[in-house]
């Protein structure tokens, strides 16, 4: 996919479609909408006092030009309330607009930098617009539709590649000084949603294919691709170490369980490092306390904690970020089986501390808690934590929010 900017009128574009934008609540539209809007004799504006335009967020309406602009398609796209605008807003808009042109099989589009022409309204500078521009563009694209068996010579190997046929985003913006900040904007916001749509793709892998040493030789293909450390403990170095939790949760499964720790040295040498903690259950049945079976396929999503730690490490390689991490992930598969752990086993994890077992659908705890010990003992500076931990946080923020504890300095500014 090509991303990229263009200096110019945007009333001479040749395009398949041109994206602009309108505010909520605004009766006459300014800046390039003014310009499209004047092109089309005024079509805009009388949409917008019929109320078929309200600038509302996501809102989308396409108009076509019929040979009066050389884009054959302007896409209006609501922005939401000026006053509540900010680049979330600006992300969920160019997201809308994204979706509904690839619906009708457009996948060349130009678009102008949403937020730009009123800086004030979100306190963002064009490369930052930029970034979140490219950021929900690919993410809106992405689409996961495999649902065949993998090819014998690449079994389940992940691949970065073009999920809709979204083939290229051109920025149209008529002031050549910012042309450098905008396309530094776009090369930053394409290289972290790279990196979510390959955590996208790891945790969208059957559970058949997705095993914990599945996994484990992803991480050293990525740690190849970008030159990271990788170390991974299989599980008679798990069992040399005490790592009780990890073992127990494996022990019902035909795939053995794995630890996986990549290190990424962007910092300086003495500078200590942020651990990022990930938990990767590959496919949880609940073991012996066993789930329901309704949307029991659901499961292979109890590996993402580990998923976002490899995306991580992905990223922050990609952006050359100059600090010093480790990701750690340990991974099981949570199985019911004649050798499977039981409710009212007692293991001893690796910190020394032992753990009764009331629940074995509370396995996310047990893998994590020799991670995290494990972890402490690198002396970071800082200790992430991802966890797929318990579906009553779901019932609690719904799917809009996630539960986030610790430190009131780090959450702020993680959040």
């Amino acid at each position: 996919m090509e991303l990229g900017v263009a200096t110019g009128d945007v009333t001479r574009v040749e395009t398949q479609a041109l994206v602009v934008n309108l505010y909520q609540g605004i009766g006459k539209p300014g800046g390039a909408t003014a310009a499209i809007d004047k092109a089309l004799e005024g079509q805009i504006t009388a949409l917008i006092e019929e109320g078929e335009i309200t600038g509302a967020l996501e809102e989308i309406t396409i108009v076509h030009t019929a040979g009066r602009l050389p884009a054959r398609r302007i896409v209006v796209v609501g922005l939401g309330k000026k006053e509540g605008c900010d680049l979330e807003a600006l992300r969920k808009a160019m997201g809308a607009a994204t979706r509904r042109l690839l619906k009708h099989q457009i996948t060349r589009f130009h678009t102008i930098l949403h937020g730009g022409g009123d800086l004030d309204a979100t306190g963002a500078t064009p490369r930052e617009l930029a970034q979140a521009l490219a950021e929900s563009a690919i993410l809106a694209a992405y689409r996961w539709d495999r649902k065949t068996v993998a090819p014998a010579d690449e079994p389940g190997e992940i691949h970065e590649r073009d999920k809709a046929a979204l083939q290229s985003v051109v920025v149209v913006e008529k002031d050549g000084r910012k042309r450098q900040a905008i396309q530094r904007g776009l090369d930053r916001g394409e290289r972290l949603a790279r990196a979510v749509t390959y955590t996208r793709d790891l945790g969208n892998q059957p559970p058949n294919e997705m095993t914990p040493v599945r996994l484990a030789e992803e991480a050293r293909r990525l740690a190849r691709e970008h030159d990271l450390e990788c170390r991974v403990f299989n599980k008679g170095e798990l069992e040399r170490m005490g790592m009780g939790g990890i073992l127990a949760v494996g022990q019902g499964s035909g795939n053995e369980p794995r630890m996986i720790v990549l290190r990424y040295k962007g910092g300086r040498d003495k500078d200590r490092p942020v651990a990022v903690v990930g938990k990767a259950i590959t496919f949880d049945t609940g073991g012996i306390s066993i789930k329901p079976s309704a949307s029991m396929e659901e499961m292979k999503f109890d590996k993402m904690g580990g998923c976002a730690v490899l995306g991580i490490l992905k990223a922050a390689a990609l952006l050359e970020l100059k600090v010093n991490l480790i990701g750690v992930v340990p991974s099981a598969e949570n199985m019911p089986s004649g050798t499977a752990y039981r409710p009212g086993d007692i293991l001893k994890s690796y910190s020394g501390k032992t753990i009764e077992i009331v629940n074995t659908d509370a396995e996310g705890r047990l893998i994590l808690a020799d991670a995290l010990s494990w972890a402490v003992q690198q002396k970071p500076r800082e200790i992430i934590d991802l966890a797929t931990l318990t579906g009553a946080c779901v019932v609690a923020l719904g799917h809009y929010a996630s539960g986030v504890f610790g430190d009131e300095r780090m959450v702020a500014r993680l959040e």
